[in-house]
């Protein structure tokens, strides 16, 4: 019999997350870092050493929190299942009555639901508690290396954006290119992450460009206000 192999967009779980989570707030944090310098008057030199600070900052604060959020995760998963290994070795039968009832739940009738159970744990017991009572797959399994790297290199990535924008700007246009360019990135990025997860793109596009507008305005209005004070 011919296998049909399906990719499904749940696979790409792992990495999207991190990844989208570290673009928007490269873009939104560093935009708005840029801008709410720039209220307060600085000159442009200035502005471009506190975006590439935030940049890097943000992106080791990224990798780091990433890392250690995520391998906080996988400790959790790896007790389970040795707590799991623990109780096939010396409560078989209780574990095997524990299966069946997660079929029975499940809409299997009680001896069908006893079969499936004594096949699955003569297969591969530990991977079916896995599975069916710790809800732990392959796919979503924690990976932290992999978080923290998709989420600092996406963080580098979108925080140069708004940055050369600063760059080549003239000063006097500087705040409304920055302001307009991180919009629409954070629209872009919004779509296509939402066309990679398999959600529609006007949605994520809207979602984000709405909370980055928000940051930005309340941001540069401190740093305008800080601005007008010191002075």
């Amino acid at each position: 019999m011919p296998v049909h192999i399906e990719r499904h967009y749940a696979e790409r779980i792992g990495w999207l997350r991190a990844a989208v989570l570290g673009a928007n707030d490269g873009i939104v944090s560093t935009a708005s870092l840029v801008l709410g310098v720039a209220a307060a008057n600085t000159d442009k030199h200035g502005v471009l050493i506190a975006g590439i600070a935030g940049l890097v900052a943000g992106a080791m604060s990224m990798a780091a929190g990433e890392y250690v959020s995520v391998s906080s995760q996988a400790d959790t998963e790896k007790s389970d299942l040795e707590r799991e290994k623990r109780e096939l070795a010396t409560e078989p039968e209780d574990e095997l009555n524990e299966l069946t009832h997660i079929y029975i739940k499940r809409g299997l009738d009680e001896p069908l639901a006893r079969k499936v159970a004594i096949k699955f744990t003569q297969f591969d017991a530990l991977g079916s508690h896995a599975r069916d009572e710790l809800g732990l797959t392959e796919v979503h399994t924690a990976r932290p290396i992999q978080a923290a790297l998709a989420s600092a290199g996406t963080f580098a990535v979108g925080a140069a954006m708004p940055l050369v924008l600063a760059l080549i700007s003239p000063i006097k246009f500087a705040l409304p290119i920055v302001a307009g360019g991180s919009l629409v990135f954070l629209a872009a990025m919004g779509s296509m992450a939402a066309r990679t997860g398999g959600a529609t793109m006007w949605k994520g596009a809207l979602r984000v460009t709405f909370w980055g507008a928000l940051a930005m305005a309340i941001t540069y209005g401190i740093g305008a206000l800080f601005g007008t004070v010191i002075q």
